[in-house]
């Protein structure tokens, strides 16, 4: 990562961004910089899209409860977030929030909920994975917010997954073996991936049957211990992005 402030104020801001251009902050934002952080007119933050890069911005104060702010110079270049869908089943209130933290944290692309037959909730509040894949961003210098997309059954997400990626399949039933050297054999970097965890009661025989009968599909085990699906998602990420990612 190239030269980062972690000692300025970060937010994402949904609006484009360039030099000299004033860009309004809603209710909450303001509360944040002017009540909490009790930053004054003319001092700066880190401001970040997803798309254009990261920018120092000015604060200018509008009345008692309102600011905007004014892009000045951009810090850094807009980079590409790794082509990693983490496809996972979805868990209940702060152990989701904790795993789409360490998702983005780790550089995941796609963050895609897949229910299982022993996925624990069905129902996915998707705005709030947004705001935990943004607070995650914001703490962690990350310039590319990932997708959050829809919850689908495990079934069409295979169906609809492009042939040509490759699934590195976690399951706990794999035979026990190294996982780096599993990967490490495929030989090449740069590969389109999907990365799939499951529920904390496992997959079932049919659906392993499903995942294994993809062309592209590696098995990998996560070590002989049994991991909560939380600490899956934080194993597995590390693993993939260290062989196959932009750790090396």
């Amino acid at each position: 990562m190239a030269e980062y402030d972690f000692n300025a104020p970060r937010l994402f801001i949904d609006a484009p961004l360039r030099e000299g251009e004033k860009v309004s902050l809603d209710r909450g934002q303001a509360n944040y910089l002017l009540n909490v952080l009790r930053l004054k007119a003319g001092e700066t933050v880190l401001i970040f899209n997803g798309r254009d890069g990261e920018w120092r911005a000015e604060v200018s104060i509008e009345g008692r409860k309102a600011a905007d702010l004014v892009c000045r110079e951009r810090t850094r270049e807009q980079d590409r977030a790794p082509d990693i869908v983490y496809a996972f089943a979805p868990l209940k209130h702060a152990r989701l929030d904790y795993m789409v933290q360490k998702a983005v944290e780790m550089g995941a692309g796609v963050l895609q909920p897949v229910l299982t037959r022993r996925t624990q909730s069905s129902r996915v509040n998707l705005e709030r994975m947004r705001g935990n894949a943004v607070e995650a961003a914001e703490q962690c210098g990350i310039l590319s917010i990932p997708e959050v997309r829809e919850e689908e059954s495990l079934e069409r997400f295979l169906k609809d997954l492009e042939p040509e990626r490759l699934v590195v399949f976690c399951d706990e039933e794999a035979p026990v073996s190294n996982p780096v050297e599993a990967l490490a054999k495929l030989g090449n970097k740069g590969l389109r991936l999907a990365v799939i965890v499951g529920p904390e009661g496992g997959f079932t025989d049919q659906e392993r049957a499903l995942v294994a009968a993809r062309e592209r599909c590696v098995c990998v085990s996560l070590g002989p211990r049994i991991l909560r699906a939380d600490t899956a998602a934080v194993a597995a990420l590390a693993i993939v992005q260290s062989v196959l990612g932009d750790w090396n």
